[in-house]
């Protein structure tokens, strides 16, 4: 492969649940949050390779309110489109993951622009989840979802359901109606629909978001069906080879360029060698396209692997000369002082659509100050800002001021992939104790519990000061350190699991899905509100 081949992931880290559109020589790919707020990733790019953060569109409560959702519930699998200069964005607010029910709200917003303030929403319906829109070439637009019945006996995924949406009344008119049951594979969500050749053609996503994952492809001479699967089986899947390094491929979207060329975006995760464990979650791919003389799409070159590397596209001149050059990923050194005055866009927080309750850049100027809220199993207010874990290799260090009044104030650095399964290095106090470290671990559905240090045999701190801590990650390990100056450290005398931090702990049957995050984090279950501030946070790593 060339040297300007883009190579997999694109958008490393938790990214999953691609869509993806082009406006001119734009490309916007939007991805899942769950319970991250704010809610959806959309990333830019001109070039397929280099995407830049770009917008988290639903950031006020009008859009989205996550206030006691489960893990792993939240924005589901949203679907970026544009037409007649409008940018249109569905997604699906999942209020309940566990047992026969699903409440999944489905709703669409618009925007001119990308980065700009996107409408409040328009509920479309509570049927199922992965919604997306199709602008026919006639002017109709069709609103498809995954249809899911509870009831006992009955077909969790019920098919793909088509209803006509109408923007002059922004509601969905006519009758649902079910066009397409999915192929033995089962599990059929995350529609799509296209348009080329005469056909209309559905992809959809099957087999699970486990190591089943796929995606299929049906066609028809009519929007309503019936949709003929594809007889080659699906575009793309991994689940014959589980060595192979892009696992779980599935749920994906297709762009064609300006030239005409076909390319599909996927998610898929990298476990951790010799393992089915992901902690960076699943993330996003790429692959090229054909368009074959019997009127499909299939990946190139006969593959059904997803690709390490695909061919870049054609580029026009100009856009190809501004291109940053792709190079070796990495993430550098990326260090925040905190003096700017928005928190960056990369972080994000849990559930909340009020993060001045607990956080604040203005208090003390060069600085982030967390007001200390409810624990870090909690699923209303926690105060917690974070950002992906896109290496497996790092390092990650703040430097803390905390004086605790007792032992129900916390704060300080987590390793965290949700509220029953995280790392957390807190600042704490207790009687007889004045301030110490602590370690508190969660597995699954284990109690919360401090792991390190045990008894009577803390690691005491000096009553006043900044306090430096660090996590080092290194494949299934984490360490934990300490400094009081930022050069002399200390590392705490326990290796933790990075492994249970995954989508896939605990075997198929209990596959969640988001990813591991790095953050601060700050814990006042007095009431009180005590604050922490932090002075920065870095994290440098490899690929």
């Amino acid at each position: 492969m060339a040297a300007t081949a883009i190579r997999n992931p694109i958008l490393p880290g938790f990214n999953p649940d691609p869509s993806i559109c082009r406006v001119g020589d734009d490309y916007y790919i939007a991805t899942s949050t769950f319970e991250w707020y704010p809610g959806v990733r959309i990333h830019h790019s001109r070039d397929l390779r280099n995407w830049r953060l770009a917008n988290c569109p639903l950031d006020r409560p009008e859009l989205l309110n996550m206030l006691g959702n489960p893990d792993s519930c939240g924005v589901w699998a949203p679907c970026l489109s544009f037409c007649d200069g409008l940018f249109y964005l569905l997604y699906t607010d999942v209020k309940r993951y566990d047992g026969n029910f699903k409440d999944t709200h489905n709703y669409l917003t618009t925007c001119e622009s990308i980065d700009g303030v996107w409408s409040d929403p328009v509920h479309l319906n509570s049927s199922g989840f992965d919604p997306s829109l199709f602008h026919d070439d006639d002017g109709r637009k069709w609103c498809l979802n995954m249809v899911w019945d509870h009831r006992p006996g009955h077909n969790r995924f019920a098919g793909i359901a088509l209803q006509e949406y109408s923007p002059a009344r922004q509601r969905l008119i006519g009758e649902p109606r079910i066009i397409f049951a999915g192929t033995g594979l089962g599990c059929t969500e995350g529609p799509h629909l296209y348009k080329r050749g005469g056909y209309y053609y559905l992809i959809t996503a099957e087999g699970g978001t486990g190591y089943d994952h796929a995606v299929t492809m049906a066609r028809s001479v009519s929007i309503g069906g019936p949709y003929e699967p594809d007889p080659a089986g699906p575009v793309i899947t991994s689940r014959h080879d589980p060595a192979w390094p892009l696992q779980r491929a599935g749920h994906a979207d297709l762009v064609e360029t300006r030239d005409g060329g076909l390319f599909m975006v996927h998610l898929a995760s990298r476990a951790l060698p010799g393992t089915r464990l992901s902690p960076r979650g699943r993330e996003t791919a790429i692959q090229k396209l054909d368009y074959t003389a019997d009127g499909w799409f299939r990946l190139a070159d006969g593959y059904i692997l997803p690709r390490l590397e695909t061919e870049t596209p054609a580029l026009p001149r100009a856009i190809a000369s501004s291109a940053p050059p792709h190079g070796k990923r990495s993430l550098a050194l990326e260090h925040d002082d905190f003096d700017d005055e928005r928190l960056d866009p990369e972080y994000q927080w849990l559930r909340t659509p009020w993060p001045e309750e607990f956080m604040s850049l203005e208090e003390r100027p060069g600085w982030l100050r967390l007001h200390g809220m409810e624990s870090p199993g909690s699923l209303y207010r926690q105060a917690l800002i974070a950002r992906r874990l896109t290496s497996l290799r790092c390092r990650v260090t703040t430097c803390v001021e905390f004086q605790p009044d007792n032992f129900q104030q916390l704060a300080g650095l987590i390793v965290y992939y949700n509220s029953s399964k995280f790392h957390y290095l807190y600042l704490s106090t207790q009687d007889g104790i004045e301030r110490h470290l602590g370690i508190m671990s969660c597995e699954a559905e284990q109690s919360l519990d401090v792991v390190y240090p045990l008894g009577d045999r803390p690691v005491a701190l000096p009553e006043t000061g900044r306090v430096y801590l660090r996590a080092d990650i290194d494949g299934p390990n984490l360490a934990f350190s300490w400094s009081m100056d930022g050069t002399d450290w200390y590392a705490l005398d326990r290796i933790l699991d990075m492994q249970f931090l995954s989508d896939e702990y605990g075997g198929d049957s209990r596959i969640q899905f988001t990813g591991t995050f790095v953050g601060l984090c700050c814990n006042d279950l007095s009431g009180a509100r005590r604050h922490a501030d932090f002075d920065y946070f870095e994290l440098k790593g490899e690929p």
